[in-house]
């Protein structure tokens, strides 16, 4: 069987490619079409190529149906939908790694991103709250949107969003969140002043940029914690060890690898119950044929693009 898939090449230049898919192996579970989501990751491949390390995958936050099942698979069925898998259009994949996505006439494809949701999963599962906590959310891209979605459920006595972009602020104050800050319109010091008195129990840094990690520094309130979420990609970033150890706060980081738990079972149950809700997230749904299209759009800076999706 013949599939369409995507590499990126060393400049970043995104090529479709047709490549041959055999049988599934014996544990192999083979799966067609459905969609997958654009990840920072990609976007940060695409713009510096190989100097991006390590680059992304062909795609990783895929879900389809299942077509095709291995001998010794047990537990799937032809037409189940699941998520696993990256951009290609036919892939056959460990059934050990896929996850069965609920019936549900309410969610169409493009919203059953789960990989994405599980990674908030994790950045949740280390925030360690307590009821009553005051927590600040520094950076409301698409995954501090899922942040911000799943704390909006916990018992808070204060959630602020911080962020540079008005128009993401706004769909922060849409989704529940009282009280935000734009970074880019206030001055350093006032800025820092007003959030200081919060006396933040936990900051999440989900911005991935320096600026974030040291707006958390001098947020978080001594004995606190800073949850590193956002992926600072580089070799190298900094920060002030006078001020880490006479905070006294705790810093976690809460990637992927540091999962607590397999976090694919809560955010599948999550997405079914609208406490993680990717409809108001999703801004940009496009074939695989338009992808390269697509990622030139974002790099040159499109401000309504918040997540990308690839029907496959």
């Amino acid at each position: 069987m013949k599939a369409t898939t995507m590499q990126y090449l060393a400049d970043g230049t995104i090529d479709l490619i047709e490549v041959s898919v055999a049988d599934p192996h014996d544990h192999e579970v083979q799966v067609q079409g459905g969609v997958c989501g654009i990840c920072s990751w990609d976007i940060a491949t695409a713009k510096w190529g190989d100097q991006m390390s390590p680059k992304a995958p062909a795609g990783h936050e895929g879900m389809g149906y299942v077509v095709k099942l291995g001998r010794e698979v047990k537990g799937f069925k032809e037409g189940d939908r699941v998520a696993g898998g990256g951009f290609a259009s036919v892939r056959n994949l460990p059934a050990s790694s896929l996850y069965k996505i609920p019936e549900s006439s309410t969610l169409a494809d493009e919203y059953w991103i789960v990989e994405p949701v599980s990674c908030a999963v994790t950045g949740l599962d280390h925030c360690r709250l307590r009821p009553g906590d005051r927590v600040a959310v520094i950076g409301v891209g698409f995954m501090g949107m899922l942040i911000l979605q799943g704390l909006l459920h916990a018992p808070l006595t204060k959630l602020v969003a911080i962020d540079v972009s008005a128009s993401r602020l706004e769909l922060a104050k849409q989704l529940g969140v009282k009280t935000v800050y734009n970074s880019a319109q206030l001055e350093p010091e006032r800025l820092v002043s007003e959030l200081e008195s919060f006396e933040f129990d936990v900051v999440v840094d989900t911005s991935g940029v320096q600026a974030g990690l040291d707006l958390a520094t001098d947020i978080v309130k001594k004995g606190g914690l800073i949850n590193l979420f956002g992926w600072l990609k580089g070799d190298q970033a900094s920060f002030n060890p006078t001020k880490w150890h006479l905070g006294g706060f705790t810093v976690v980081n809460s990637s992927p690898s540091s999962k607590l738990r397999d976090p694919f079972i809560p955010a599948i149950r999550m997405i079914h119950e609208g406490i993680f809700d990717l409809r108001p997230l999703v801004t940009h749904i496009e074939p695989l044929s338009a992808y390269p299209a697509l990622m030139k759009q974002i790099l040159q800076g499109d401000k309504t693009y918040l997540k990308g999706v690839i029907k496959l």
